[in-house]
C-alpha cells in the first residue's frame, strides 16, 4: 500500500512544498502526492502542471531566476477521486480552516496525520474540535512565496525553513513525515519545543502583516524609516509581552532576533496580509491581530499598538 498525502491549499506554502513533494515522488511506489484544488487553479495544474519560479532575492525578473514544473499523481477537489489520505499538509487561509476541512471529510480517517501549516497559532486546536479522533501536529515555515496566477508560485530570497512536531504523536510517525521531507530536500525540522517554534514564527508573522497592513508599505520602508520601525518594534514587544504571559519559554532577546530575521528578509516584498489588502481580498486578520488582542485580554497584558492597528483594519 502506497502512502498517500494530501496538499490542500495551493498558495504560496502548499504550492511550494507540495510542489517539492511531487516532484521527488510522483514516480515513487511507496508514496503517492494529491493536490486537492478546485477551479482555476486545478484546471491550470491538470493541463501544464504545477509551476514553481524561484527569484533569488527580489521580485524583479532577471537571470537570477530558476523555475520547474512537476505533476503529482493526482489533482482533485472529489472526496471520492482523492481517496482516503495518511498524511494531509494542509496550508490555505486560516479564515478557510473549517470550511476547507469539511469539503474533504470523508478523505480523512482516524488514522491520517494532519500537518497545519498557516499563519496563526491557533490551527491545531481548531482541527483538533472537528477531528477529536486525529493527531494533529503543530508546525510553521519561514519562506516568502506567492501565487502568481492559478498553477504558478513564485519564491523569493534563499530562506525556506518548515518546523514540526507534537508532543502526543507517536515518534516512528514523526520521523517517517521527516523522512518524506528530507528525501523530497524540503529543509525541514522535528523539533521537541513545537509550540514555542510556532509562537517564534507566529510574533515573526504576526508584527509583519500588521504593520506592513497598517503602514501600506514593504518591509524597506518600515526597516528603513523611523517611526515605522518605532510601530513595528512597538508590535513585537507587546505580543511577546503576551506570549510571556502564556507561560512560553522563548528566548530572551526574541525582539532582537525577530528584527534579525525581517532585516535578512528581501525589501521590496512585504506580508501576505498586506498583498490581500491591496488586492480587495479578503484577510487573516482575525488570526494575525485580533487573536493577539484577545490574548492580551484574557492575560491582562496591555496592546496598545495591536488595539490602534485592529481598529484601522476592521473599520476600513
Amino acid at each position: 500500500m502506497k502512502t498517500r498525502i494530501g496538499i490542500l491549499g495551493l498558495g504560496g506554502v502548499g504550492g511550494y512544498f507540495g510542489g517539492l513533494l511531487a516532484k521527488a515522488y510522483t514516480q515513487s511506489e511507496a508514496i503517492e502526492i494529491v493536490f486537492i484544488a478546485r477551479g482555476e487553479t486545478q484546471k491550470a495544474i491538470v493541463q501544464n502542471g504545477l509551476k514553481i519560479i524561484c527569484s533569488a532575492s527580489s521580485l524583479s525578473l532577471g537571470s537570477d531566476e530558476s523555475e520547474m514544473i512537476v505533476f503529482p499523481n493526482l489533482v482533485s477537489n472529489d472526496p471520492e477521486e482523492i481517496g482516503k489520505l495518511d498524511y494531509l499538509i494542509c496550508a490555505t487561509k486560516t479564515y478557510d480552516i473549517e470550511s476547507s476541512f469539511l469539503s474533504i471529510k470523508n478523505c480523512i480517517t482516524p488514522k491520517t496525520i494532519i500537518l497545519p501549516l498557516y499563519n496563526g497559532v491557533d490551527a491545531t486546536e481548531r482541527i483538533e474540535k472537528l477531528f477529536p479522533e486525529n493527531t494533529v501536529l503543530q508546525g510553521c515555515v519561514y519562506i516568502i512565496s506567492m501565487i502568481v496566477s492559478p498553477g504558478v508560485i513564485r519564491k523569493i530570497g534563499p530562506y525556506e525553513k518548515l518546523f514540526f512536531g507534537s508532543k502526543t504523536a507517536p515518534i516512528s510517525k514523526l520521523n517517517e513525515l521527516q523522512s518524506i521531507f528530507e528525501k523530497a530536500a524540503i529543509e525541514s525540522y522535528l523539533v521537541d519545543t513545537i509550540e514555542e517554534t510556532v509562537w517564534e514564527k507566529f510574533i515573526f508573522i504576526s508584527a509583519l502583516a500588521s504593520a506592513t497592513s497598517y503602514l501600506n508599505q514593504n518591509i524597506g520602508a518600515i526597516l528603513n524609516n523611523a517611526a515605522n520601525k518605532a510601530i513595528y518594534i512597538s508590535l513585537l514587544n507587546e505580543i511577546t509581552s503576551v506570549a510571556f504571559a502564556k507561560g512560553l519559554a522563548l528566548p530572551n532577546d526574541i525582539v532582537v532576533q525577530t528584527i534579525v530575521k525581517l532585516e535578512k528578509s528581501p525589501q521590496d516584498a512585504t506580508s501576505s496580509m498586506h498583498r490581500d489588502l491591496l488586492a480587495g481580498r479578503n484577510t487573516e486578520v482575525v488570526s494575525l491581530t485580533k487573536y493577539v488582542v484577545d490574548q492580551a485580554v484574557k492575560f491582562g497584558v496591555a496592546t496598545p499598538t495591536y488595539q490602534m492597528i485592529l481598529e484601522k483594519l476592521t473599520r476600513d
